[in-house]
């Protein structure tokens, strides 16, 4: 059997998820062989999932966080490529919920990390998209990297999203001649409307539905500076809306866009490890609509579905239907929150909520469930 889940949100890493649902599937069947492959999808997880599988060398360093605060980061050097998680500059764990402000969150981290690995003399880079506290469309980045949003007198401009509906023009060039770029997003979604990253996303990051207009305004006019600036409109391209808009920075930069999920199934193996398993349990914090728009969980069960595998999904929350669900190949999912009784409960253990849930599961899903090893 397989085990490849994502991270529980901010409860707990693919490792941690992985070893809980081990922990509680070996209770109940103890002679299933056992799998495990942690995973991630660009968002939080991805360095630390990729040095699991393909080792390098992890770089350290402190980078400026969503609001400015140093935070401590890690990029990893890996065969002449840079992998770098955007989550760990402006990611949302790194704000605690009282003290989030959607509209300044910056991903000027993200810029810090770029420009370090470039510095260290690598000439392709690969960043994660996923996670983020911040809506500014990848102006912080930009910005770190020399290419800085100003207004019509030419003074800079604040940070964060909010401040882009000021923003005449980009002073100064990102220095990044020679660079090949990819951005491994976790979702597709464009920069602007009903399925972009204000409308969608900023409601996470605690904005109201006045911040949610006003990013929105501020993003259209922070797209037209980046079409004008480098001469195509990334607006409505697939990715452009992830990380807060940071996929339009990053497109507008010219980078490839490729599915995180893909990628991570790729580079981890996912494929070998599927044709080695007799059944697949994958998993997330919230297995919901956005799970099935270029998410982990669509990666892993579209996999499973290839070689007739039943997939079955454990998450904190299930919103769901099963219809929807076996439409990419889960058989059945199972929700945390519905075992313990509520999601305060299922947070207060996860990992032993996530384990209980596992051996419950594995009594329905194991032939040999209560054998003994």
């Amino acid at each position: 059997m397989l085990i490849a889940p994502d991270c529980f949100g901010g409860t707990l890493t693919a490792s941690e998820a992985a070893a809980a649902v081990a922990s509680g599937w070996r209770g109940t069947a103890p002679a299933d062989r056992l799998t495990l492959r942690p995973l991630a999808d660009g968002g939080p997880g991805f360095v630390e999932v990729l040095h699991t599988a393909l080792g390098g060398t992890p770089h350290r360093l402190a980078v400026r966080g969503p609001l400015g605060a140093e935070v401590d980061a890690v990029w990893l050097e890996q065969d002449g490529t840079a992998y770098i998680e955007s989550a760990q500059a402006c990611g949302l764990h790194l704000v605690p919920a009282p003290e989030r402000r959607p509209l300044e969150a910056s991903t000027a981290g993200v810029g810090d990390l770029i420009r370090h690995a470039v510095d260290s003399g690598v000439r392709r880079i690969v960043v994660g998209l996923g996670g983020s506290a911040s809506t500014d469309g990848g102006s912080g980045m930009l910005a770190a990297l020399g290419a800085v949003a100003v207004d019509d007198d030419g003074e800079p401009l604040s940070p964060g999203g909010g401040a882009l509906a000021g923003c005449a023009r980009l002073s100064g060039a990102p220095g990044l001649s020679g660079v090949e770029l990819t951005m491994a997003s976790d979702v597709t979604n464009p920069l602007l409307g009903i399925h972009g990253a204000a409308t969608v996303f900023a409601p996470q990051k605690g904005a109201d539905e006045a911040g949610v207009q006003r990013l929105e305004r501020a993003l259209t006019v922070w797209a037209d500076v980046l079409a004008t600036t480098f001469g195509q409109d990334v607006r409505a391209e697939s990715g452009a809306g992830a990380a807060g808009g940071l996929g339009a920075g990053l497109l507008a930069l010219g980078a490839r866009v490729e599915s995180g999920a893909g990628l991570v199934r790729r580079l981890t193996g996912l494929d070998a490890a599927l044709d080695a398993a007799d059944l697949v349990i994958t998993g997330e914090g919230s297995f919901d609509w956005q799970s099935l728009r270029g998410k982990l969980i669509t990666a892993v069960a579209e996999g499973a579905a290839e070689r007739g595998l039943p997939c079955l999904v454990l998450a904190g929350q299930v919103s769901v239907g099963r219809r929807e669900a076996g439409a990419v190949g889960v058989e059945s999912s199972y929700s945390l929150a519905d075992h313990a009784g509520s999601v305060q409960a299922a947070m207060a253990d996860a990992a032993g909520t996530l384990a209980a849930l596992a051996a419950d599961v594995a009594r329905a899903w194991s032939d040999s469930a209560g054998q003994a090893s």
